[in-house]
């Protein structure tokens, strides 16, 4: 009997891989489908399926909170740093290209097929998608075994499982309608991808232990810093198979797994005390950071074009679901370039976020002191960044650099602002850090909480709390895609009204939090 219940444990987890790719792929490729034909991105109808879905599972008594009969989706929405070291080695190659004054090399290694596998998804775009579910799986599975991490639960003993099937089926995932210069040079560089990709996991956490005993900064943090270095040393390096699929399609399938976590654990959160505070906070937040820093672009900048609007704010707020946007290629090819500079740029000032960030979490309350000079610093960047981009006259390089300065001064106001604004309240530490995590979408501080660095509690729930305010987002996609219509133009007294909602909002939120 024994030996029967073990089997069928075992097997349990080839159906688990088939209910994963049938619950994730389907949602993204429904998503793209209903917003196909129009200029919106998919991702603000993924969040609505996936709370959707998550919620379902559980009040039909298919699950329990958090999804724990649904371990390989756990599992895809933890790799949340595999993406990211993706767009970072982007970054990177676009830092150097502009600060080296390289000339941009034109890839013709891959010419995609046009044909439309699905409605709103073309055959190669599909091929990206369901590779890019396979390489979460096998790179995330197979850095896992190499570090030893995870070693409880039911899926520990099946890691090198995990990361075969994963491995394999992205390798063979290649789309033969697509035309591809030199084939076997194009799959070489998709294997030594992958591998780069497990070396920086491995290599980061590694320093990340090692400073620990100093400063708890975050894994993501150091895999940041060595993505960027690489793209900025390999800054020619025409994309892989792996690349490829990640920028497309690797943010959306992380985030469709996330929301149906978030979505799972809807009703438990609403019953926790001081919840309703953090979630208030987090939902108009995410109307202020977002609308006011566009209100800002679009008042004092004088610009309202979305080139400009949608790869600053993501790299201002490294806001997940724009960046995802950006990069998918949904808001624009300029945007698409310049997104992966903009979320470079302030992560490169995470050293001082996360470590004034790891001490605070250690002493259970926000530093002052440091807090105020980081928002001091990050309000005179932001101040000359505006300035600096109402002179540029249209002229790209101007614009990337003025924008490059709002990335960072932003993110700096926003990410302390906020947190200052809430060390004025009752809420802990952990839950101040979810609220203004939320608020922002921001994808840097979402991986650091997920791993634990406020501890197992938000780390937990920041799932939820994040996917809440990503309620906003059919707002956000909406401008985005209105100004799509308008040739990149966004509407501006919109954007100000929800400027406007959201700063009462806030307010509201940190006075019930008192």
């Amino acid at each position: 009997m024994e030996v029967l219940v073990d089997q069928i444990a075992k097997l349990q987890l080839l159906n688990q891989f088939w209910l994963s790719m049938f619950l994730l792929i389907p949602m993204v490729l429904i998503s793209r489908t209903i917003v196909a034909g129009t200029r919106y991105s998919p991702i603000l109808i993924i969040v609505i399926f996936g709370l959707t879905m998550g919620y379902v599972l559980v009040s039909t008594g298919v699950s329990e909170p958090g999804l724990p009969e649904f371990p390989l989706i756990d599992l895809i929405s933890r790799a949340t740093i595999i993406a990211l070291t993706v767009s970072f080695f982007v970054g990177g190659q676009e830092l150097r290209k502009i600060f080296g004054k390289k000339e941009m090399t034109v890839d013709e290694m891959v010419v995609v097929s046009e044909e439309e596998t699905v409605l709103g998804t073309k055959r190669t775009q599909l091929v990206f998608i369901i590779r890019s579910f396979f390489l979460l799986l096998g790179i995330e599975g197979l850095s896992r075994l190499l570090l030893g991490t995870e070693t409880e639960g039911y899926l520990s003993q099946f890691y090198p499982l995990i990361a075969y099937i994963g491995l394999v089926g992205a390798i063979i995932l290649i789309d033969y309608k697509a035309t591809i210069k030199d084939k076997h040079a194009y799959m070489r560089k998709g294997l030594l991808e992958i591998a780069a990709i497990v070396a920086v996991l491995y290599v980061s956490y590694q320093i990340a232990m090692l400073v620990m005993p100093l400063i708890a900064l975050p894994q993501i943090f150091f895999a940041m810093l060595i993505s960027a270095g690489l793209g900025a040393i390999l800054y020619n390096w025409t994309f892989g198979p792996t690349v490829r699929a990640l920028l497309f399609a690797g943010i959306p399938v992380v985030l469709a797994g996330n929301f149906m976590i978030g979505g799972s654990r809807m009703s438990d959160a609403f019953n926790i005390t001081g919840m309703n505070s953090v979630l208030a906070y987090g939902f108009f937040g995410q109307l202020f950071w977002m609308f006011g820093g566009i209100a800002l672009l679009m008042f004092v900048a004088r610009t309202a074009n979305a080139r400009n609007l949608a790869p600053g704010m993501a790299g201002a707020l490294s806001h997940s679901g724009l960046t995802g946007a950006c990069t998918a290629g949904d808001l624009g090819k300029l945007a698409a370039n310049r997104a992966p500079i903009m979320i470079n740029v302030p992560f490169f000032g995470h050293i001082f976020v996360f470590s004034v960030l790891a001490i605070s979490a250690e002493r259970g309350a926000l530093m002052m002191g440091p807090a105020f000079i980081i928002v001091a610093t990050g309000l005179i960047l932001t101040a000359l960044s505006l300035k600096n981009l109402r002179s540029s006259n249209g002229e790209d390089g101007k614009e990337v650099k003025a924008l490059m300065q709002f990335s960072f001064g932003w993110q700096l106001c926003a990410v302390f602002g906020g947190l200052t604004l809430l060390s004025f309240t009752t809420m802990p530490m952990d839950y101040a850090a979810m609220a203004q995590t939320s608020a922002i979408s921001h994808f840097g501080l979402f991986a650091a909480v997920q791993g634990g660095m406020f501890g197992s509690d938000a780390a937990g729930l920041i799932p939820f709390i994040f996917a809440m305010p990503f309620l906003v987002h059919p707002l956000v996609f909406f401008m985005f895609g209105k100004a799509m219509e308008k040739d990149g133009e966004m509407p501006k007294k919109s954007v100000y009204i929800l400027a406007a909602i959201g700063l009462v909002g806030i307010v509201y939120a940190l006075l019930t939090a008192i």
